[in-house]
């Protein structure tokens, strides 16, 4: 793409979503090869996808590599399918994915090998909803019911419908809190209008089990995209105008209270390049559980390096090689992806139960005293190797 692209700004404002979904149905019925930047998938979960889905696919990333056997998946954003069908082979049939759409076209063309793709993995565990990826608790398809029954024909008539929304938002969400392992979505996120961005971010967060994690690939910026981009549709729908800016990218995760926040994977030269701004692939992966009540259980984690510090998402400051006090929430954490490679897990010799567990103060940053997790008994008591390490029967050296 050249600067040359880059048209200027019309005087109506732009309707995102209208000038992304026209330009995602005509992509649909035929391939439009310039449309995002070119993938290089695993071959060995594309030999049973349909050619129509592959040729078809639009996308900056490959987020199903960091699919795990057995999980539930959601793909925002799920267009034709192949994500979806990949992530259905890495899950397996005690995994689920879902996916969710708000193209017509797109989901009539992944939901028309729905059957093909059961018979020939041997067990069915896809399927696929409209929706805005923003608002997941609603399914536009059971509101194109409701409006079939119920047409507008007043704003009385509008006030009821956005009461039914509500009320199916309330009592039948189309993806319940707390229901999914791993969400994924390949070069979706920048199609998601400005005002919108904060409750996507919300909403992700919402549907994923504690502990669970996103992976997005998408395409970012190394500037701000200044309007006169942000008004071309054309641009736009092509995921330019769009691009979030790379650190904002990363800062819209924190703020919507995920942690261990980390760039997996990022592209060294630009996809393209408009009005000297660069725009480039990045896939994050972001992780899901640092709420909820800290309490001292005398745990301690040591980090190993290689820096001499490093500090976390919430301020908590380790110091590596030293003993950081840590709340049993944070030591959890610690000790699981993304960290555990980096951290040595110090429990106590005596166990405190939780309920007995005092509360912490997450602001502190202190260095646990080693006699708090020795125990009572240690004081005393000395413990010498049976032989000496050195000699020359000596195993520990």
């Amino acid at each position: 793409m050249t600067e040359s692209q880059a048209a200027i700004a019309p005087e109506t404002p732009l309707n995102v979503e209208e000038a992304v979904r026209s330009r995602y149905s005509a992509a649909a019925q035929a391939k439009e090869a310039a449309l995002c930047c070119p993938v290089n998938y695993n071959a060995q979960y594309l030999e049973i996808i349909p050619q129509e889905i592959i040729d078809r696919d639009y996308g900056c990333g490959d987020p199903s590599q960091y699919v795990e056997p057995g999980e539930t998946v959601l793909d925002l954003g799920s267009g034709g399918g192949k994500i979806c069908y990949i992530a259905a082979q890495v899950v397996g049939p005690q995994g689920r994915v879902i996916g969710v759409d708000l193209n017509d076209e797109m989901l009539g063309l992944a939901r028309s090998y729905q059957t093909q793709m059961a018979e020939t993995l041997g067990y069915s565990n896809v399927e696929f909803h409209k929706g805005r990826i923003q608002d997941l608790q609603l399914s536009l398809e059971q509101m194109d019911q409701y409006l079939t029954e119920h047409p507008v024909r007043s704003s009385s008539d509008w006030l009821n419908v956005e009461a039914h929304a509500q009320l199916l938002r309330d009592t039948q969400p189309m993806i319940a809190s707390d229901s999914i392992d791993v969400i994924v979505s390949n070069c979706v996120l920048n199609l998601v209008r400005q005002n919108d961005r904060r409750q996507l971010f919300s909403e992700m967060h919402r549907v994923l089990k504690r502990g669970g994690r996103t992976v997005i690939s998408d395409i970012v910026s190394d500037e701000t995209v200044p309007d006169s981009l942000r008004n071309d549709p054309r641009l736009w729908s092509g995921c330019l105008s769009g691009a979030f800016r790379e650190d904002e990218f990363l800062q819209a995760f924190e703020d919507a209270g995920f942690y261990g926040i980390e760039i997996v994977k990022r592209q060294d030269e630009p996809w393209a390049v408009v009005h000297g701004i660069e725009f480039r692939s990045v896939t994050i992966r972001a992780w899901k559980g640092k709420d909820g009540p800290c309490l001292d259980r005398r745990q301690a984690v040591i980090y190993t390096g290689p820096w001499k510090s490093v500090v976390d998402d919430d301020g908590h400051k380790l110091i590596r090689g030293q003993r950081m006090v840590v709340c049993d929430k944070t030591f959890h954490i610690y000790t699981q992806p993304p960290y555990a490679d980096s951290i040595l897990a110090v429990e106590p010799a005596e166990q405190i139960p939780l309920e007995a567990a005092n509360a912490f103060d997450c602001r502190q940053m202190a260095i646990r005293d080693p006699r708090e997790t020795k125990g009572r008994n240690s004081i005393s008591l000395t413990v010498l190797p049976a032989e000496d390490c050195c000699s020359p029967g000596g195993n520990c050296c």
